[in-house]
């Protein structure tokens, strides 16, 4: 069974290894446990602290997984990724505050979340996104292998009709189909490698197209 491990980047720390979020929420979790222990004004004190803790961790979640769920774009204006513009045909996405470059694209007329990932050869999408666009793996092909930091898993291979986001089309493209990415869509190189080129100026990723759309 071929293997991915040259094909698709590893998967992003928060996705493979327990976030400080985790932490933090053990720490409160103990706050709270120590202060049932107890009584009077300082048990009150821990306790009132260990619960406001839980409140942050719990709003920060929420927050670093919107970007993540496309439903939830709507009722966080400004707090989710940032939007992506069209000048010149080109089209320019900001770095978002987690250090990746996030763009909504329709798939097959269905929108959806991508992550650029230069690192990642073939497009990836998870399997609730590829059965909501209605991208079906293809059973002539041979699955594959990919290997991440939780150990080899296999994905099938399976082909997007279309791909659309500002100004770029992409039509009939390569991608593998997985259920344990977390819900996590990546445009790989197969995608950046059908412009006519990319590049980042002070931040922002420029994507030009070999023929721009109209927006």
């Amino acid at each position: 069974m071929p293997s991915l491990s040259t094909l698709t980047g590893a998967l992003p720390p928060w996705l493979s290894s327990p976030p400080p979020l985790l932490g933090a929420a053990f720490v409160a979790m103990l706050l709270v446990l120590f202060a049932g222990l107890g009584h009077g004004g300082l048990a009150r004190l821990v306790r009132f602290l260990g619960n406001t803790l839980l409140i942050g961790v719990f709003a920060l979640a929420c927050l670093r997984f919107a970007h993540l769920d496309p439903s939830v774009a709507p009722f966080l204006p400004g707090l989710g990724m940032p939007t992506a513009s069209v000048s010149g045909g080109e089209v320019r996405v900001p770095l978002a505050s987690d250090g990746h470059y996030w763009i909504e694209a329709n798939v097959n007329g269905t929108r959806t979340r991508f992550m650029v990932d230069t690192g990642a050869t073939v497009t990836t999408l998870s399997g609730e996104a590829a059965a909501e666009a209605g991208v079906k793996p293809d059973p002539l092909r041979v699955p594959v292998v990919m290997r991440t930091a939780n150990g080899d898993v296999e994905a099938q291979l399976a082909r997007m009709d279309s791909l659309h986001f500002g100004s770029i089309v992409a039509r009939d493209l390569d991608v593998v189909v997985s259920d344990t990415t977390g819900g996590l869509n990546v445009l790989g190189m197969n995608f950046l490698t059908r412009l006519k080129g990319w590049r980042v100026e002070e931040g922002v990723l420029i994507l030009s197209p070999r023929h721009p759309q109209p927006v």
